[in-house]
């Protein structure tokens, strides 16, 4: 019981730290610019929280969440495109006597528009996963796929010139829901709802992992054909973890939009859907802040370095991906069970023999180990 708590209360200090620093020092000490910065990094953050539970929890290497960011995202674009033209109005780009098209149409609505983002993308993958898991799809095969789905929606929207503006993308949005996106107070509204929205989706995760349902998709992880001849379907318990990372990075691309003020194939192709996954390796997937953290991290050196030497970046993130695979497979979050795990294997060396153990520690006959007292075992109670 008192484990429990101890857990319990370092969860709940570990959130009011996060709420400290999102809410309190960042709007302070960082100017307009930067927090627009944090907040952009915040929104990949969030497609880095359900790569978590899908690898980390799930095993499930998926390559291809540009997909889902990007169904979220241009949702998204194409409400505020209809927003600003007005109630019978059109976007701009599109070429005058074509009609607009009927799917649009069905975002116009605030209402439509939300309930699109979550359940398009959902949707989505719930297909998808049926299709792959039912089939014992999985390991490299699953990642090929998810890589190819990426590749082919970015390439659909090039073709798609007078629909979703081709390789330009959607852009040039005025008002989000009504407040005009110009104004700063209403900017950094929205840098609070993507840092509310992130701590409510690690909160989500955290719950999910300890839950029964957690500890079955470990179990899938781990073992498969295990969890199988224990009577339940491994297909379904994966399918859920990928439709959970699938609308988390479509709500992380739905707020990526108003925030940086433009989606176009570039972000949400191949080489953005590796870049989340690489933040996810460099922080620990297996953590559950790891994923957030090693994103921020990627974010910002990428942000940093673009900014100076941009072609440089691409090669030092796959540098960095295969580092870390290689030689730190835990990722960085790893780094405190590792060291703690190296102390207590020097600490129980085996063979140690009467005579030889640490000063002030008696052995037991044999140089077995020792036998802890019983109301060490009992936890004292």
């Amino acid at each position: 019981m008192t484990r429990r708590w101890a857990g319990s209360a370092s969860v709940l200090s570990g959130y009011l730290v996060a709420a400290v620093i999102l809410f309190g020092a960042a709007p302070v000490l960082l100017s307009d610019f930067r927090l627009r910065l944090l907040a952009q990094f915040l929104c990949v953050a969030m497609v880095a929280v359900g790569i978590g539970l899908a690898w980390g929890s799930g095993g499930m290497l998926t390559l291809g969440q540009g997909l889902f960011f990007g169904l979220g995202a241009y949702i998204m674009a194409i409400h505020l495109q209809l927003s600003d033209a007005g109630p019978a109005g059109r976007p701009a780009f599109m070429v005058t006597g074509s009609g607009l098209p009927w799917w649009w149409e069905l975002f116009r609505n605030p209402v439509t528009a939300v309930l699109g983002i979550i359940a398009v993308p959902a949707l989505l993958a719930l297909l998808l996963g049926l299709g792959v898991f039912r089939r014992r799809v999985k390991g490299a095969y699953f990642a090929i796929l998810s890589q190819a789905s990426a590749a082919a929606f970015a390439l659909l929207l090039i073709s798609q010139q007078n629909t979703v503006g081709g390789s330009n993308g959607l852009s040039n949005f005025r008002q989000f829901f009504g407040f005009a996106l110009s104004d700063p107070v209403n900017r950094r509204m929205l840098y609070f709802i993507a840092a509310g929205v992130l701590i409510a989706m690690v909160a989500a995760v955290h719950q999910l992992r300890r839950s029964r349902y957690g500890e079955l998709l470990t179990a899938v992880r781990d073992g498969e054909e295990r969890v199988r001849f224990l009577g339940y379907d491994p297909a379904l318990v994966k399918v859920l973890a990928y439709v959970v990372a699938a609308v988390f990075a479509a709500v992380g691309g739905a707020l990526f939009v108003p925030i940086v003020g433009i989606i176009s194939p570039s972000n949400v192709g191949v080489v953005p859907s590796i870049g989340f996954l690489i933040g996810v390796a460099v922080g620990g997937r297996a953590t559950l802040l790891g994923p957030v953290l090693g994103s921020l991290a990627v974010s910002y050196a990428g942000s940093t370095l673009s900014e100076n030497v941009e072609s440089l970046w691409i090669y030092l993130q796959g540098l960095l991906f295969v580092l870390v695979v290689a030689f730190l497979p835990g990722g960085i979050g790893s780094l405190g069970a590792a060291l703690r795990g190296r102390r207590r294997a020097v600490g129980d060396v085996p063979g140690r023999s009467a005579g030889h153990g640490p000063p002030g520690r008696p052995l037991v006959d044999g140089g077995g180990p020792e036998r802890a007292p019983a109301g060490a075992r009992s936890g004292g109670v």
